[in-house]
């Protein structure tokens, strides 16, 4: 018997958005075929994108998703990449007080007063829509996002849950005046979709032939930037701490 020919591949294109209001994600599946078996849901598809033997350039055992070559879980696909679909966006976090107060309030104070502020400041590595820190034994797809995460400026390990920053400043607190210091973390926002895919396959004359499958998921992640340290050593949280002065 002939082998089959794959010139018209089945691709599917799964575009996934988020409501607004809600939250929940809205799935719309574009098939050339009518059979509703084959479709699949963005849960499906992240499984599909976890058991992958290829994710994200790197070759995986199926150890790094728990599974076994009798007992299972096996692959489900033959590749998983994230493509970055627009440009990598920054913007400022959420502000968080980082001192405790210093008050110049005494009744008879004439001068500033000389204080050393130390700070330390925490902020979460992020997460994204569908996949957050330490997924997974290995980091899982989160993880998996650090190869493209460290292309852009000055990022971190995508496994790590928090970084930090800290320092010890001097200041003057002028009199009748409390003083606090506040820091506003940079943060990053990349934007791209989850790629998977299967490779069509001649399976001999008895069962069917695979056809080529193509599935996508929309992932958006946010976290810190990070400024560089010794190396092996986790990056530093870049921002900006400012002085904040309230009356007595």
């Amino acid at each position: 018997m002939a082998k089959r020919r794959f010139k018209n591949k089945k691709v599917r294109y799964v575009a996934i958005g988020a409501a607004i209001t809600t939250g929940a994600a809205v799935a719309t599946v574009l098939l050339p075929s009518a059979n509703a078996a084959e479709e699949k849901t963005t849960e499906q598809i992240l499984k599909m994108c976890e058991r992958t033997k290829v994710l994200n350039g790197k070759k995986q055992s199926l150890e790094d998703f728990g599974g076994h070559g009798i007992a299972g879980p096996g692959f489900e696909s033959d590749t998983c990449d994230f493509v970055e679909t627009k440009s990598m966006e920054f913007f400022d976090g959420p502000k968080q007080k980082v001192t405790v107060d210093f008050p110049n309030c005494e009744p008879n104070a004439t001068e500033p007063a000389k204080v050393d502020a130390t700070w330390k400041a925490t902020v979460g590595q992020g997460e994204g829509k569908y996949t957050a820190t330490q997924q997974g034994a290995s980091g899982g797809l989160f993880g998996a996002l650090s190869g493209s995460w460290l292309k852009h400026k000055g990022t971190t390990d995508l496994t790590l849950e928090t970084v930090t920053a800290s320092d010890t400043e001097k200041r003057e607190v002028p009199v009748g005046k409390v003083l606090h210091m506040e820091f506003t973390p940079k943060m990053q926002r990349m934007t791209g979709v989850w790629r998977v895919k299967i490779e069509a396959k001649d399976n001999g004359s008895i069962v069917p032939d695979t056809q080529a499958q193509t599935y996508e998921v929309e992932e958006v992640v946010e976290g810190p930037v990070t400024l560089p340290r010794a190396a092996g050593a986790p990056g530093i949280a870049d921002g900006e701490p400012d002085d904040v002065l309230t009356d007595c």
